[in-house]
């Protein structure tokens, strides 16, 4: 029991390490640059604070929240379900992988003009970006799980006469989930950029809109604060995946004994 305590204390000890790090470079490049660069940290936190009170940020924070969940969405689900059609099928994955990793080290940034010529302005278009973003590293991971399942693990399934719903349930998912988990965080923080970018770059509404008019106004202040907000919810997101994806990885040994 404490040693088990001692472990969280040392879990929770190296992010506020790092955070209170960050805080001080941040407090140091203050001094340096000044407000004209970069306002100290309590001035933009007590203004962050005081924009959220504002009711007139709810419906840009809104706007961002429901583009990012439904890029999400897009992004895990169609990448899972393709990325499982092409682990299953050796040929059409080895033809595919290829051109996926192409597509993957293209900038999306070029393919924006087009997916505004697709979708237009508004939602659409920053959902369609922000899966873009996401759906490739998904589906790769996804392939490369199916493709590399155990195969011992499915003959002593076949062995013990598991039928194909209790083969998926104790050997498939078992065996492929910390991959696609790991792929599907990955395509968490992917998605999440492409959607802000989309924001950047044509918007009326959400958080990236309101960045490029703090930064058109050169509001210092503004710009800092909606990054920290950003910044904030990714790093305790990642964290609380990364979290579960290293569980999974270390208990990842299917259960074949498991047939009711």
């Amino acid at each position: 029991m404490k040693y088990g305590h001692m472990i969280s204390l040392r879990a929770l000890r190296d992010p506020l390490l790092v955070a209170i790090s960050l805080v001080a470079l941040w407090q140091v490049l203050h001094h340096i640059a000044g407000d004209v660069a970069v306002t100290a940290p309590a001035p933009t936190l007590a203004h962050l604070w005081e924009m959220i009170g504002q009711a007139r940020f709810l419906p840009h924070l809104r706007e961002t929240g429901l583009a990012f969940l439904q890029a999400l969405a897009i992004a895990c689900g169609g990448g899972v379900l393709i990325g499982v059609v092409l682990g299953g099928h050796r040929l059409t994955g080895e033809v595919a992988e290829p051109i996926l990793v192409g597509l993957y080290s293209i900038p999306k940034i070029t393919l924006y003009p087009v997916i505004l010529l697709l979708f237009g302005l508004g939602m659409s278009a920053k959902v369609a970006f922000g899966a873009l973003h996401g759906i490739i590293p998904v589906v790769l991971f996804t392939m490369n799980a199916v493709r590399n399942v155990n195969r011992t693990y499915l003959r002593a399934g076949r062995a013990m006469r598991l039928t194909p719903a209790q083969t998926a349930w104790s050997i498939l998912i078992p065996a492929t989930l910390p991959e696609i988990f790991s792929g599907l965080r990955i395509g968490f923080s992917l998605t999440l950029l492409g959607t802000m970018l989309g924001e950047l770059f044509a918007s009326q509404r959400g958080l990236g809109f309101l960045l490029m008019t703090a930064i058109d106004l050169n509001d210092v202040k503004t710009i800092l604060a909606i990054a920290v907000l950003i910044s904030a919810f990714a790093v305790l997101c990642n964290a609380v995946l990364l979290a579960i994806d290293k569980r999974l990885h270390r208990g990842a040994a299917p259960d074949i004994g498991g047939r009711s």
